[in-house]
């Protein structure tokens, strides 16, 4: 789940970066997003798994800090581009002709920036203090099942949810998968080329 997450965000931003059709607003939001959510899901995964494999719970204090904070981070820019994507829609359903002027690349970047701040700031001092505070009893199962649900198959859905049922990403994604498997060929060919040259 954690390899599908971080190869099909990564295959959506490689998508949208390479296709000037998709350089618009919305799919900008789109290419944040899925880097938020590999950042989000590479925050507790990595270790959740090493923990699995050593059979260990343990975590040092500054690891769990560390941690927080960039779960609160992550999660927060996450809601918080969200909403900007919303708005976009928004300014394009309700206002179409303006589009192009209301969502220019200053405001998207803006956004995006107003999106980041640092999150930390809104989300991270609330957060870290009842994460820290919390110490009432609980199901220590019915939490864990609970953190897989939000930090790794919410980020593993999200590609398909906000991208790859998009048309123009799926074209863009095929263009991508033929060029990058032609441009294979022709390599691989011209070497068994010079081989027989040889």
């Amino acid at each position: 789940m954690y390899l599908i997450t971080v190869f099909g965000n990564l295959l959506i931003i490689l998508v949208i970066s390479s296709d000037i059709h998709l350089q618009t607003p919305m799919y900008f939001f789109l290419s944040n997003l899925s880097f938020a959510d590999i950042c989000f899901t590479s925050t507790t995964v990595p270790k959740m798994l090493v923990n699995i494999q050593t059979e260990s719970k343990a975590i040092t204090y500054k690891g769990c800090i560390t941690q927080v904070h960039f779960f609160i981070l992550f999660a927060g820019l996450d809601i918080f581009l969200l909403t900007v994507m919303a708005y976009d829609r928004f300014v394009a359903i309700c206002h179409p002709l303006h589009y192009t002027v209301i969502m220019n690349p200053q405001l998207c970047g803006l956004l995006v920036l107003v999106s980041w701040i640092i999150i930390v700031s809104l989300f991270y001092y609330t957060s870290l203090g009842v994460y820290l505070s919390s110490a009432a009893p609980h199901s220590s199962r019915s939490s864990a099942i609970a953190s897989v649900m939000y930090t790794v198959v919410t980020p593993m859905l999200n590609p398909f949810i906000y991208s790859l049922r998009n048309k123009d990403i799926k074209g863009a994604l095929t263009t991508f998968i033929v060029k990058k498997t032609t441009k294979r060929q022709l390599s691989s060919g011209s070497r068994i080329l010079d081989i027989r040259d040889k």
